[in-house]
């Protein structure tokens, strides 16, 4: 067995080779993107050297590159987590000394709670000395005493895993914080089980939001059933306000996993006297009373077993709990909260009782993703308040976010409306609108037996929002542009005439010269300028500058569509290029494509890169021409199935390199053909946003058709 090997000055880990990351590992540390540390290493002399290889790929000392990281600050990393991250990174090393990940993560979170109840370090005593006050704080064993007993040949790593506890706590500002950076490393140490049938970190903290923590009043008693190991009940804690003294309290049938709950409590600051895990399926509200607010994930259930029955007795037996004021938030299965079930059928009864009780307020169905571990298991949240039956509203907020993506930002928009929708009694504020959501009457479901709960129309209020209002003129302002183009058209078809090229076969006495992309780089008759990397959540769609990449390029996503502020650029991204009129912007990624940016002032995000003529080029280039010509050389290189790379790069690229006299006319052919080109490409644009605008309104009720000129039985 390895012995603790110092490294920095302090026995962190066994091993020597336990400190090794690669690339993949510092861009996690880092938190950037995968090429960043590869560029990093290139770029410069003092960053640290491989100091060992495996399967051709480069091991760092993870202490060199922590220091680097914190002497040049570079990365988007704090210093204090970047050195806690790098134990974390690392601790896989510690499987491979007989530590099991379920006794590797319950000693850790053992020894930095003895650490907090004690206030002092712990990695400064005997293993014998820790045991004893463990056994002096935990009398009959109900938090910690085990999972220190359970570490093997504790003479050689209870040393260092005091060091790394201490080290832990010392890095974070919190013993709670270093805790939960242990948890989250659960998955990566291979703790699955911790991990596996708790809600992602975004959506603990979204449900203790839509619980309304915040607005409670001191000393409540918050739950949370089905307590897993703890997180959304630290999740609550950490909403709440601080020195609230709330009472929290879990049930866990899992003995282990409610010693860890405990824990989790105790190091958070919670008193003994305010905390109360059973071991079980039941609250133990006898001595406590009902709980305020209630939280909790319902058990996940295979689909294959899942009854819909079954899921919403528990949320009834829940429900039972609630005094009049108190709240639940529950996580469950999709098909038993918001979708269809067979009519008249135990569960549809069941769920239409939540209604006629005016328990049930919003029933909102979340994006895939909610269990990292349950891809496929989708999930909705009910919330639930007991209100007197002469205050209630009978109405049901109705949300669907299926359709958005899983971040903190949509979640908070989430729980924004909700708080909304409680501080108005459960009735609704007609100066708000929530989205995504309907305000509908409770009855309207109630009588619609087997229906789905989610919003399958738009709300009265909506018909008076300006977005609504507004479409006829927008629809209207649509067809005018139209019309004009359509004026356009015709002038240009009167102007020019019909299309001609001129293009005949070439003689044979005037073969064509050739060159490379390459050969016009080396020459200087064209100049190379790579694109950016820009974050994706930094561009919208009202920004100052236009975004060109392989979206625009390849004609996936409208040029013009993807902007960014201008306060963004002088700030975050102050070194930026432009394009200037004339440039050609390429990418090989997905597939090959070029675009002519005529106006410039845009910005180039990678993979795309930019080819810029030279003014003053000898023999002369034009822009037009070369993106046709390099398109017509690519179509012939592509990239054939399975293969990485196209079969010939864009340097090798081989084009014609035109005269003058045949340079000009081909030019003008190409401006006449882009002229009509346009006008068909603003015809089309304006078409979508016609049907698009149409659609919304016909499908949410809002529009309606009269007085379709020339077609008979329209007139209202």
């Amino acid at each position: 067995m390895s012995t603790p090997t110092p490294v920095g000055g302090s026995p962190i880990l066994p091993g020597p080779l336990s400190w090794r990351i690669g690339y993949a590992e510092i861009a996690a540390l880092a938190q950037v993107k995968r090429p960043v540390p590869t560029t990093w290493s290139r770029r410069h002399r003092d960053f640290p050297a491989p100091v060992t290889r495996e399967g051709g790929s480069p091991l760092f000392d993870a202490r060199e590159v922590v220091d680097w990281l914190v002497r040049t600050g570079r990365g988007n990393a704090e210093p204090r987590r970047l050195r806690a991250e790098a134990a974390l990174h690392t601790l896989s090393a510690w499987r491979s000394s007989g530590l099991s990940a379920p006794v590797l993560v319950g000693a850790l979170t053992a020894l930095i709670c003895l650490r907090q109840q004690c206030d002092a370090p712990v990695g400064e005593h005997t293993w014998g000395d820790l045991l004893d006050q463990a056994a002096g704080l935990d009398a009959e064993d109900t938090f910690l005493l085990s999972e220190l007993r359970a570490v093997p040949d504790p003479d050689h790593l209870g040393p260092a895993l005091g060091a790394l506890a201490d080290e832990l706590t010392e890095a974070a500002y919190t013993p709670a914080e270093a805790c939960d950076w242990v948890l989250e490393a659960r998955r990566r140490l291979g703790s699955h089980d911790l991990a596996a049938d708790e809600p992602t970190p975004v959506v603990a903290r979204a449900l203790a939001a839509l619980a309304g923590v915040g607005t409670l009043a001191d000393e409540s008693v918050l739950a949370t059933p089905y307590a897993r190991s703890g997180d959304l009940l630290a999740a609550l804690h950490a909403a709440a306000p601080e020195d609230s003294g709330h009472t929290y309290l879990a049930a866990e049938p899992d003995p282990t996993l409610a010693r860890l709950v405990r824990r989790r409590m105790l190091v958070r600051g919670v008193f003994e006297f305010s905390l109360d895990v059973a071991e079980g399926e039941e609250l133990s509200t006898d001595d406590w009373g009902d709980p305020d607010v209630l939280v909790c994930a319902l058990p996940y259930e295979a689909g294959e077993t899942r009854s819909a029955h079954r899921a919403l007795q528990r949320i009834q037996d829940l429900a039972d709990h609630l005094a009049d004021g108190s709240t639940a938030v529950v996580l469950g299965p999709a098909d038993a909260l918001v979708r269809p079930l067979p009519r008249h059928g135990d569960a549809d009864r069941l769920r239409r009782s939540f209604l006629g009780k005016g328990l049930l307020k919003a029933a909102i169905s979340l994006p895939d993703g909610a269990f990292a571990y349950r891809p496929g298991y989708r999930t909705a949240v009910w919330i639930l308040a007991r209100t007197p039956e002469d205050e209630r509203a009978g109405r049901v907020l109705l949300a669907d976010y299926s359709a958005q993506p899983l971040t903190g930002t949509v979640l908070d928009v989430l729980a924004e409306d909700i708080a909304i929708w409680r501080a108005s009694d459960w009735r609704g504020d007609r100066r708000h609108e929530p989205r995504h959501a309907a305000v509908v009457p409770a009855k309207e479901l109630d009588d619609r037996p087997g229906s789905g709960f989610s919003p399958q129309h738009r709300s009265p209020e909506a018909r008076y929002t300006s977005a609504v209002v507004e479409r006829p003129a927008r629809i209207a302002d649509v067809e005018r542009h139209l019309a004009a183009l359509d004026e356009r058209v015709t002038r240009r078809a009167g102007t020019d005439g019909p299309v001609k090229t001129g293009a005949v076969l070439r003689p044979e006495d005037q073969p064509v010269r050739r060159t490379t992309i390459r050969r016009l780089l080396k020459d200087r008759r064209l100049r190379r300028r790579p694109g950016h990397r820009i974050a994706p959540e930094h561009l919208s769609s009202a920004g100052h500058y236009a975004v060109i990449g392989p979206e625009e390029i390849l004609g996936s996503a409208r040029f013009g569509s993807r902007r960014i502020d201008r306060g963004l650029v002088l700030t975050a991204y102050e070194h930026v290029q432009f394009t200037e009129p004339g440039d050609l912007v390429v990418t090989t990624s997905p597939r090959f494509g070029v675009r002519v940016d005529t106006e410039g002032l845009s910005i180039v995000v990678t993979p795309a890169r930019i080819l810029r003529v030279h003014p003053d080029a000898d023999p002369p280039l034009r822009p037009r021409v070369l993106a046709a010509l390099l398109r017509a050389a690519a179509s012939g290189h592509g990239r054939t199935s399975g293969a990485v790379r196209a079969s010939r790069g864009i340097e090798e690229l081989s084009v014609p390199d035109l005269g003058s006299e045949e340079l000009q006319r081909y030019e003008a052919v190409l401006a006449g053909i882009e002229r009509r080109a346009e006008l068909l490409r603003q015809q089309a644009e304006a078409l979508d946003d016609l049907a698009r605008i149409t659609a919304g309104g016909m499908a949410d009720g809002t529009l309606t058709i009269q007085n379709l000129p020339g077609l008979p039985g329209t007139d209202d």
